[in-house]
C-alpha cells in the first residue's frame, strides 16, 4: 500500500503547495482523492501518469477540492486514455458533477474513454478494488453554509472517509467543521490518520494521538504561515508522542 501526497496546502493557492489531494494506491489500483485547482500540474510535478490513475474520489464541492476535475479529464483524453475512469461521489453529489463535466464542454460522444459514476451513501461500505475499499462518514464541515441557500437546492455533504487498503486502515478527515468530527470512526482501530488542520484546533489532534498512540499521524491542508507555526511548535515541543506527528509536504510517499 502506498499513499502519495500530491498536494499538501489549504484553500489558499501557494507557490510553494497544492492543494490538497492524495494518491491511495494498492497493488491493482490507484484512486486519486479530491482534484483541487491545479491538480493536473502537481500530478505532473509527483511524475504521476494521468492514466495510471483508476478512479477519483471528491470528499466534497469546495473548489480546491473538486475544481481541477474537468481540466484533469481534459488531459487523459489529450494522452489517448482508452480505459474507463470511475468517479466515486455521494449520491447528492453526482448531478452536480455531471453537470459540471458537460458545461466544461466534455461530451461523452467525444470521450475516447468511458467516465463511470459510482455512487455511495452514508456509512456504505464500497469496493473500489479487491484489495481497496472505503466508508464515508458526513462530517460538519458545511453545516455554516447551509443558512444561505434559501432556495434548499443545495446538498451539503462533506465526507470524512476510512480507507482499508491492504489490510491498513486509514482515516482520512477531509476538511471538518469541528473536532467531534475526528471521533466520526472511534469504532474503528486507525492505523493512520491523515487529518486537515486548517480547521482543527491542534490540542484536539494531541488528545486524538494520546488516545490512538500507534496511529501515524499527517497533517495536512496547511498554509505557508500555519506551516511553519507548526513545524516549530512541534519541534520545540517537550512532550515526545507530539513528535510522532509528520507534516506532509508535496510529494512525500509513504509505504505501509
Amino acid at each position: 500500500m502506498k499513499i502519495h501526497f500530491i498536494g499538501t496546502g489549504s484553500a489558499k493557492t501557494s507557490l510553494s503547495n497544492y492543494h490538497t489531494s492524495l494518491l491511495l494506491s494498492s497493488d491493482t489500483y490507484s484512486l486519486l482523492i479530491d482534484t483541487g485547482d491545479g491538480i493536473s500540474r502537481a500530478l505532473l510535478q509527483s511524475s504521476i501518469d494521468f492514466n495510471s490513475i483508476n478512479g477519483i474520489l471528491l470528499t466534497h464541492l469546495h473548489p480546491d477540492h473538486f475544481s481541477g476535475l474537468a481540466s484533469l479529464l481534459v488531459q487523459m483524453k489529450l494522452c489517448k486514455r482508452k480505459n474507463p475512469l470511475t468517479i466515486f461521489i455521494h449520491l447528492e453529489l453526482k448531478k452536480p458533477i455531471e453537470d459540471f463535466i458537460y458545461q466544461s464542454y466534455l461530451f461523452n460522444e467525444r470521450m475516447e474513454f468511458k467516465i463511470i459514476y459510482k455512487t455511495f451513501i452514508e456509512n456504505q461500505k464500497i469496493e473500489a478494488a479487491e484489495s481497496l475499499a472505503f466508508i464515508s462518514r458526513k462530517n460538519s464541515h458545511l453545516d455554516q453554509y447551509k443558512q444561505y441557500d434559501i432556495e434548499h437546492k443545495l446538498s451539503f455533504y462533506s465526507g470524512s472517509f476510512l480507507f482499508i487498503c491492504e489490510g491498513a486502515n486509514i482515516f482520512f478527515t477531509g476538511d471538518v467543521g469541528s473536532e467531534k468530527d475526528l471521533l466520526l470512526f472511534n469504532d474503528y482501530s486507525i492505523d493512520i490518520l491523515i487529518s486537515e488542520v486548517t480547521h482543527l484546533n491542534f490540542q484536539s489532534l494531541i488528545e486524538f494521538k494520546f488516545n490512538h498512540k500507534s496511529t501515524k499521524i499527517f497533517l495536512v491542508h496547511l498554509d505557508e504561515i500555519n506551516r511553519e507555526s507548526l513545524n516549530l511548535l512541534i519541534k520545540n515541543h517537550t512532550e515526545e508522542l507530539i513528535k510522532e506527528f509528520t507534516i506532509a509536504d508535496d510529494g512525500l510517499i509513504v509505504y505501509n
